[in-house]
């Protein structure tokens, strides 16, 4: 049972392909996080579940009712969906607790109370936007979308206007509040840190194609493609060999048995924390930048090769730029290999 269902969606501007057979279900009451850079069809999915665009073809189904497809377009308002947009949208001329109000019938009084006490803005119905904090205004957008109880709540970027500090206290805040009142989400960010926090499960988009759906640690550590790897996490990649021992890499060899032929040249993504440097006069690399991160420093060190990597270290390994290193595998763990930019799963034993 899913709350929202789309099924092979597309949608052109123009001669634009912008959504390309895109399909994702989200279950009753869980979070779907579409992450991906500007222009990856994103938000024009959000769109298009909204009701705000029109479907070219595919299917959209909320709460198991058809609301789309190529010959049916339900419009927005019938369609049971919640909104909160990332400018909030607030009507500046109304109180708190008329724009809580604004989409409920009248003398739904009680209603408007309880969403405002439910967002921690109990007593504050006769204030006026403009007496609010940017957090606050949030809080009012959340209340406004779930004050007629939607079927599903859709987010576009709600946070973006907010300073970091607090955006990082409105994301655990609206996602407990989410989870409170048990709502159906599904919201769209092309910050990679909200993504990994706010989602049960995480869309990754490129290109119009959504690329892999998962959970957070699924999406981060066992990456499919190419694209998705390199877009989570400060990502590098190794270049290489096929052996019957292994992957030969400019560090030695990495013990992971491909099914694919001797001699064939794949690609292996490694992260900072991936990879361990030691100061050495022999080694394979030197450091060409140091970059402090309070905790620890990331290296970008250049392996004799030619290959750039980058290594997360404690912040009492503290090297000069030039310094000679030998850099080796941190972690037993296995590393994602590409082969034509999709991942290879070693052979099991």
């Amino acid at each position: 049972m899913s709350t929202v269902t789309c099924r092979h969606l597309h949608k052109s501007f123009d001669t634009l392909p912008v959504v390309q057979d895109v399909s994702l279900a989200v279950p009753p009451g869980e979070i779907l996080v579409l992450l991906g850079p500007s222009g990856c069809g994103k938000t024009t999915t959000l769109r298009l579940i909204a009701g705000f665009e029109k479907l070219d073809d595919g299917r959209i189904e909320i709460d198991n009712q058809l609301v789309a497809d190529g010959a049916t377009h339900v419009p927005p308002e019938k369609r049971r969906v919640g909104i909160v947009f990332q400018d909030y949208a607030i009507f500046p001329h109304l109180s708190l607790a008329q724009n809580v109000g604004f989409g409920l019938k009248r003398g739904q009084t009680a209603r408007v109370a309880e969403m405002l006490n439910f967002v921690g803005l109990g007593g504050l119905g006769e204030r006026m936007p403009h007496q609010l904090s940017g957090g606050q205004q949030q809080r009012v957008a959340l209340a406004r979308a779930l004050a007629p109880q939607p079927v599903v709540l859709l987010l576009d970027e709600p946070f973006s206007n907010l300073d970091a500090a607090l955006r990082v206290e409105m994301r655990q805040e609206v996602r407990r509040l989410l989870k409170a009142s048990g709502t159906t989400a599904v919201f769209v960010t092309h910050d990679q840190e909200e993504a990994l926090f706010m989602g049960d499960q995480v869309g990754v988009m490129h290109g119009g194609r959504l690329e892999q759906v998962g959970t957070p640690e699924a999406i981060f550590h066992q990456p499919r493609t190419r694209f998705v790897a390199e877009f989570l996490g400060q990502t590098d990649f190794l270049p290489g060999e096929v052996t019957e021992q292994g992957v030969q890499t400019p560090l030695g060899i990495l013990p992971q048995n491909l099914p694919l032929a001797s001699g064939t040249a794949v690609d292996i993504a490694v992260r900072p924390d991936d990879l361990r440097l030691t100061p050495d006069e022999e080694g394979n690399g030197r450091i060409v930048s140091r970059q402090f991160v309070g905790i620890a420093f990331v290296y970008g060190v250049r392996l004799d090769d030619g290959t750039l990597i980058h290594s997360w270290q404690p912040h009492e390994n503290s090297f000069g730029e030039g310094t000679a290193v030998t850099v080796q595998f941190a972690a037993p763990h296995a590393l994602p290999c590409f082969y034509h930019n999709h991942v290879v799963s070693p052979k099991s034993r």
